[in-house]
């Protein structure tokens, strides 16, 4: 097992906007699996690829090669069919593209008619380059909207898919851990966050669109802002020495208590409850050390007055 993994490396694992389902790619192609059964759903074998973005549970993916091939550049983003087999529209950029995301909203239009409402859908799809952020319609492919960015070398970012709060968050500065929230629906900046000293290196939105957490290249502090109003509402203490924090993410839950998940280098996983008072909202170094779930099984609550796990 050990040498067919290191002879066939995952290159990219991403889940879709819902979590039902997700994408895996290795050198030879990739795979799409149904997240409730491990169900293969779909497998197409015909190259590398470094992302394979899922709309929902749609048969659109946006792809785009690893370069191993001429055909599969890292500078194209092509936007694929898996009913048909066949690639439906491909773009070129003149630089590496970092990530892509998609998303559909659904407007009800009121009508006269017999049929008085009207089902819409609104698509966005966003390519991250290093220096730029590029917005699209992505029905009809028509560029809405350039956004002049920071150098994004890892080109991080985080999309909320909700329907009622569709932002976007990049990075904004290169010396410190500032982020920006920009509108994808209305084409519009929301906000900038200064969330911490160092440079950022994780960020993720719940589902929602109502929280932003944040991690430093530091990696000791997780900070969650409301993003509404900007403001910060909970500051975790991952631990005291620093450690590369690799990915932040939000449980895909519709109520509260909300729940962030956080790895890290240091070969551990963090769990944090959003659950309690938001007027005690500081995790305590205490409080911190014992919510890691994989060697407590325990939750920590980031509260200030309640220390308990």
């Amino acid at each position: 097992m050990a040498n067919q993994s290191s002879s066939c490396p995952i290159l990219c694992a991403s889940f879709n906007q819902d979590n039902s389902g997700f994408a895996i790619s290795t050198k030879d192609g990739f795979k799409i699996f149904d997240s409730n059964t491990g169900r293969l759903c779909y497998e197409r074998s015909f190259g590398a690829f470094i992302i394979v973005e899922m709309l929902y549970s749609s048969s659109l993916l946006a792809i785009v090669g690893a370069g191993e091939q001429p055909s599969l550049s890292p500078r194209r983003l092509c936007l694929f069919n898996t009913a048909t087999g066949a690639p439906l529209r491909e773009l070129p950029f003149l630089t590496s593209i970092l990530a892509v995301r998609l998303n559909r909203k659904r407007h009800l239009i009121e009508r006269r008619t017999v049929i008085p409402l009207l089902s819409t859908f609104h698509r966005r799809l966003l390519v991250v380059l290093q220096e730029n952020t590029y917005i699209y319609d992505s029905n009809s492919l028509a560029m809405l909207d350039t956004i002049d960015t920071v150098p994004n070398l890892k080109g991080l970012c985080a999309f909320s898919p909700s329907l009622d709060g569709c932002f976007l968050a990049l990075p904004a500065s290169t010396t410190k851990g500032a982020v920006l929230v920009y509108n994808v629906m209305e084409l519009q900046s929301h906000c900038e966050i200064d969330a911490h000293r160092s440079p950022l290196a994780a960020i993720a939105l719940s589902s929602n669109g109502t929280y932003i957490a944040t991690a430093s290249e530091q990696g000791t502090i997780i900070r969650v802002h409301l993003v509404s109003e900007a403001t910060k509402s909970y500051s975790f203490r991952r631990g005291t020495y620093p450690s590369t924090i690799f990915s932040l993410s939000f449980a895909p839950s519709l109520q509260l208590p909300d729940i962030l998940a956080a790895t890290s280098s240091s070969g551990s996983v963090h769990i944090f409850s959003l659950g309690f008072d938001t007027n005690q909202r500081s995790c305590s170094p205490s409080c911190a050390s014992q919510c890691c779930f994989c060697r407590s099984q325990k939750l920590c609550s980031g509260s200030q007055g309640r220390q308990s796990c």
